[in-house]
Parts: structure tokens; sequence; C-alpha cells
């Protein structure tokens, strides 16, 4: 495929990017030259699952899906023999005071695969595509949703890609996008995310541990193993770990919700009302809304 234009979409397989990948499968939007996930090595099952679920349908709506990687992101973090990406792992440093470390696994196993293959895609010269013909363009296809809008930048803006965030055009917030999927048959898309990453929040350490065991003991397998940081170079001085509260995550305190769980759980509420009714129903005594009645039915 080396077309002069392209529409090429980011796939992470979370929430936002299976709605673009979803909407061009069924016309809803433009249709896609292709779509490429770019693989860690280290998602949850569940998430390959979806992908190849996702795979079926794009391939019958032939629409290519690329599967790029830059290596093993967990075994590449305990090896000393492999050149190390700073994972941002939370420090806690020896006179007491806090740190993280740079996040450099986004870039080196997500964005570089991507990038490299978009450049193949457009006629990059092989061994290393690293050079597009010139007039030669990528439409790429990022699925920020309306309460992500902080994230856009042209701060890495390359003359053969133009970014566009459909999700954006269309005003579709993240619940937009799970009620979106919800209604489709798609209500279970996980969010995509390294097994121990540590950017998760206490619900998904939970979901982990109470739906996943086995994942859930890579995690804490993987955290005591990065103590000391990375695997290659000089020892971490202080301690790294993946939860915020900086103690191993097999006893962080994961069961508390934070006020951002607490939100989205306000959400699911409004979705199930939407969904379900009022739960009271239209009871006079338990009736919440519209006129409140007396005796005799007039209104006091």
């Amino acid at each position: 495929m080396n077309s002069r234009s392209l529409r090429l979409l980011s796939l992470g397989a979370g929430v936002q990017s299976t709605v673009l990948a979803l909407m061009a499968a069924d016309g809803t939007l433009p249709g896609l030259d292709g779509a490429i996930f770019a693989d860690t090595g280290w998602e949850p099952r569940r998430v390959y699952a979806h992908l190849n679920r996702l795979a079926e349908v794009l391939a019958a709506a032939d629409i290519p899906l690329y599967r790029v990687s830059s290596g093993d992101l967990r075994a590449d973090a305990l090896d000393p023999g492999h050149r190390y990406a700073s994972v941002p792992y939370f420090v806690r440093n020896p006179d007491g005071s806090e740190g993280m470390g740079r996040r450099q696994c986004t870039s080196e196993y997500k964005l570089a695969p991507i990038n490299r293959k978009v450049r193949e895609l457009l006629g990059a010269a092989a061994p290393d595509f690293r050079r597009v013909p010139r007039g030669r363009v990528a439409e790429q296809w990022i699925g920020f949703s309306t309460d992500e809008i902080h994230r856009v930048s042209d701060r890495d803006r390359v003359s053969y890609v133009r970014k566009r965030y459909p999700l954006l055009e269309l005003e579709m917030s993240r619940k937009d996008c799970e009620r979106w999927l919800a209604a489709r048959g798609w209500g279970e898309t996980a969010k995509s995310a390294c097994i121990g990453c540590p950017f998760h929040g206490n619900a998904q350490w939970r979901e982990l541990r109470d739906n996943h065991p086995d994942e859930w003991a890579d995690a804490v397998a993987f955290d005591q193993a990065i103590r000391k940081g990375g695997a290659r170079g000089l020892p971490l001085n202080g301690e790294a770990f993946l939860h915020r509260s900086r103690v191993p995550l097999a006893i962080a305190p994961i069961d508390r919700v934070t006020r951002a769980e607490w939100r989205g759980r306000q959400g699911d509420l409004l979705d199930t009302l939407a969904e379900l009714g009022d739960p009271d129903g239209c009871s006079p005594y338990g009736c919440r809304s519209g006129t409140r009645m007396g005796v005799g039915g007039e209104g006091w």
C-alpha cells in the first residue's frame, strides 16, 4: 500500500478507539485504509480477545488491521541486557521525599512502532522506513474524547501526518462512547493498558485482584522485582512501586474508592435509571419528582 494519501487509525483497542473503528466499519465515519495496534506484549488477555473480535469486524469491512511491536515491555524491563525504557514508577527516596520515573514506555512501545508503520505504509524504504516520499500524507485518527481535549497537541508534528480527532468533532465524551458501545453489544470493552501500568487507579487494581488473579499475581511479582528500578544501569537510590501509595502492591490500599471513581459511579447510576427507570417507580409515597400532593389531591 503506497497511496499518496491514507486514512489510518491509531488503535489502542480501548473504549474510544474501538468506537472509531466500529464507526468506520459501519459507515458512520468515512472508511479507513488501516488500523494500527501497538502490542507491548503485556496487555490483559481480555484486551487481546477484544482485539481479535474487532479484527473480524474490520476484515469484513475491508479495513486491514496491522499489529506492530517494539518488544515485550515486561520482559525488557527486567532484562539486564536490554536497553531500558523508563517506566513512570512511583518512587520513595531515602530522605522520605517522593518522585516519579520518566514515562518513556509509551513513546518506545506504542508511538514508535505505530509511527514506523505509518511511514512504511506511505512508502518509506526498507529496512529502516525512515524517509517518506515527498507528497505522501496520512490522516491519523486519534481517539481523544471531549474529556481528554487537554491531551491534544501538535508537539510531535511531522510533515507526513495530519492528526484528526473524530470524537471531538462528534462531541463525544468517554461516557458517550461507553453508552454507544453498550447499545451495540460491545459493553465489555476494557481500558487498554499494560497489566502492571502505574497509571492504574484503584478500581483497575481491584478488577485485576478480584477477577483476574493470575494477572494480579503477575503485577505483584513485577512490582517486587522493580523495587530498585530497572534491571540495567545503576540501582535506584530509593525504592520504586507500581501503586501511588508507594507501598508494595500486594498490600497497597486499593480498596479505597477515590473521588474520581465515585464520580464515575454516579454516571453509572444515571445510565441505570435511563435503562431501567426509577427503582421507586411512581408510588405515591416514593415518587421524588413532579408535584407534591396532599390530602384531596391538591398541590401544597
